[in-house]
């Protein structure tokens, strides 16, 4: 399965922008995506992680109250809403989908994902 995530672009601090990651080429029901970003000299960083269904979520600290992803099994899209933006969300962000089928709940580390997008640029302006 190929991923694509797109959306991003040049916000100013508390402003909002919808993220989506497009899969094609696979089976993408089945499987639980994450949303992860790099910011400049920084690792990457899991955000977000959403089940096979939809059910079930999974935030990092800094991001939860904020972003919320969600999917659409039927047009194999997940997105990433993100509101009240700051400086420090600017970065690279990725989506990619999880090795294994199934799982309940999304999981937080990196390693358990594959099928990496290509990402796209947020810019939060102060």
């Amino acid at each position: 399965v190929q991923l694509q995530a797109s959306g991003g672009g040049l916000v100013q601090a508390g402003g909002s922008l919808r993220l989506s990651c497009a899969a094609s080429g696979g089976t993408f029901s089945g499987y639980a995506v994450g949303w992860f970003r790099r910011a400049p000299g920084k690792e990457r960083e899991f955000i977000a992680g959403i089940n096979w269904s939809g059910g079930s979520t999974t935030y990092a600290d800094s991001v939860r109250g904020r972003f919320t992803i969600s999917r659409d099994n039927a047009k194999t899209m997940v997105y990433l809403e993100m509101n009240s933006l700051k400086p420090e969300d600017t970065a690279v962000y990725f989506c990619a989908a999880d090795r294994i089928p199934w799982r309940t709940i999304p999981t937080m580390t990196g390693s358990a994902y594959d099928y990496w997008g290509q990402g796209t640029l947020v810019t939060v302006s102060s």
